[in-house]
C-alpha cells in the first residue's frame, strides 16, 4: 500500500492539529501541504517502522520545527502575519507540541517519545512543563452555549478548574464556547454570529461530526473539539484559543463548529 493511502484517514485529525499550532486554517493547511508534498518527493523521509498515524506526526514536526513551513505559510496568507503568529516563536514549542499530541490527539507517553525521538520520562516532564505554562494562561470570562445540563455542567467544571470564570451574559466575554445544533431547534451558531457582529473574540464550537465542518471547500473553524470529549482536550483547546488572542495581544482566529444531530 501507497504511503498516500496509509495516511489519507488521518488527514482530518492532522489539519486539526496543525490548526492548533498555528492558529489559522490557512497557515495550518499550509503545514500540511508542505508534509505532503515532502513525502511525495521523497517516500524514503516517511519512518516506515512506525504505525502511519505516528509516522505521519514524526514527519510534519520535523518541517514544523524548521524554516520551510513558516516561508509557506506565509506565502499561504496574504494578510501580514498577525502578533499571534509573530509570537510564536516566543513560546516553548516542545511541551506545547508533546501537550497537544497527549491531551488533543490522544497519542500514548510511548507513541508520543516515538514521534518526537524522545524517552518516556523526557515526555512526561515536558507535558508537566506544558501544564505550568498553561497554568499562566491571562483569565478570562467564558460564555458557554449548550442545552445539555450535564454537558454544560462538565464543561463549566473545567473551564473554572483552569481560572477562568463563567458568564450567563454574552456582552463582553473574553471565549466563547458553543453547540452550533440545540435541542429547541435554535442556533448555536446563530448567537455566534450575533456576538461576533459587535465584539470581535475567539469561539470554540463542539461537534459529534467534526468531517462535516474539515472538507477543504469552505472556510473552517481553526479549533475543534468533538463529542464525546475528553476533559484535557477541552482544557488545550481553551488554552491554545485564548493563546492566539490574549497573549499575543492580536485578532483571534475563528475557532470551532459543532453540529450535535
Amino acid at each position: 500500500m501507497s504511503i498516500a493511502r496509509q495516511v489519507a484517514p488521518e488527514l482530518p485529525a492532522l489539519r486539526r492539529f496543525a490548526r492548533l499550532l498555528a492558529g489559522s486554517q490557512k497557515s495550518g493547511d499550509a503545514y500540511v501541504v508542505a508534509t505532503l508534498e515532502a513525502l511525495n518527493v521523497d517516500p524514503g523521509v516517511f519512518p516506515s517502522q512506525l504505525p502511519p498515524r505516528q509516522g505521519l506526526y514524526k514527519v510534519f514536526l520535523k518541517l514544523w520545527s524548521s524554516a520551510v513551513p513558516r516561508a509557506l505559510s506565509g506565502s499561504f496568507d496574504s494578510e501580514p502575519k498577525n502578533a499571534a503568529e509573530r509570537n510564536l516563536d516566543a513560546i516553548t514549542p516542545l511541551p506545547r507540541q508533546t501537550f497537544l499530541l497527549r491531551t488533543v490527539e490522544g497519542f500514548s507517553v510511548q507513541e508520543i517519545g516515538g514521534i518526537l525521538d524522545r524517552s518516556t520520562e523526557s515526555v512526561t516532564a515536558l507535558i508537566t512543563q506544558a501544564g505550568r505554562e498553561i497554568a499562566q494562561q491571562v483569565a478570562t470570562e467564558i460564555l458557554i452555549i449548550e442545552d445539555e445540563p450535564i454537558i454544560a455542567l462538565d464543561i463549566e467544571t473545567m473551564v473554572q478548574e483552569l481560572g477562568h470564570s463563567v458568564t450567563g451574559i454574552a456582552r463582553n466575554p473574553g471565549l466563547v464556547l458553543a453547540d452550533i445544533q440545540l435541542a429547541d431547534g435554535s442556533s448555536g451558531l446563530a448567537a455566534v454570529n450575533e456576538i461576533l457582529a459587535s465584539i470581535n473574540v475567539p469561539v470554540i464550537f463542539i461537534t459529534a461530526y467534526p468531517e462535516r465542518l474539515l472538507t477543504g471547500e469552505k472556510p473552517e473553524p481553526a479549533f475543534l473539539i468533538t463529542k464525546p470529549f475528553q476533559a484535557d482536550t477541552v482544557r488545550a483547546t481553551i488554552s491554545q484559543a485564548l493563546f492566539f488572542d490574549r497573549r499575543a495581544g492580536g485578532p483571534a482566529p475563528a475557532a470551532v463548529a459543532g453540529a450535535r444531530r
